[in-house]
């Protein structure tokens, strides 16, 4: 499942848009037994990556407001919520949050690719833009790879 709704769990749980970063760990790894307490530290630094998270001191600030975060009442993320997502999957997974089908979004990133002769990021972006799906921080992200 996606990594916001991860995130949000532990704020969910405490009631808080602020936690310690032990707090949050032990939410994670010892209260769900989702993750070992590195996989767990792991999460704020990919969370913290995608903006969802910013690190005050030794607290864990949520940047979006949990309590808005649907959580399924069986969910439980699996290991691949660890893996840093590329530019082109977060910008799709945009795009199916804002509404719009996942086989549609990929037709029409995949359309734009091909009659615009760029690469899937920017295709993807361009097509996220096309349909009112904020993905500003993907498309610096995108734009910096192309730099480097």
């Amino acid at each position: 499942m996606s990594l916001d709704v991860t995130v949000a769990v532990p704020f969910r749980q405490h009631g808080s848009n602020r936690l310690g970063e032990g707090e949050f760990v032990v939410a994670l790894s010892l209260d769900r037994d989702w993750f070992s307490p590195d996989q767990a530290k792991r999460l704020i630094d990919l969370a913290t990556g995608r903006g969802l998270v910013e690190r005050d001191d030794s607290d864990i600030v949520a940047t979006f407001d949990p309590a808005t975060v649907q959580i399924p009442e069986e969910f439980e993320p699996d290991a691949s919520v660890l893996r840093e997502q590329s530019a082109f999957e977060q910008v799709l997974d945009a795009c199916v949050a804002a509404g719009i089908e996942k086989q549609a979004a990929v037709a029409g990133i995949n359309e734009r690719q091909s009659r615009l002769g760029v690469t899937a990021e920017a295709a993807a972006v361009l097509f996220a833009r096309a349909n009112d799906v904020a993905v500003d921080d993907v498309a610096a992200k995108a734009k910096q790879s192309l730099d480097e």
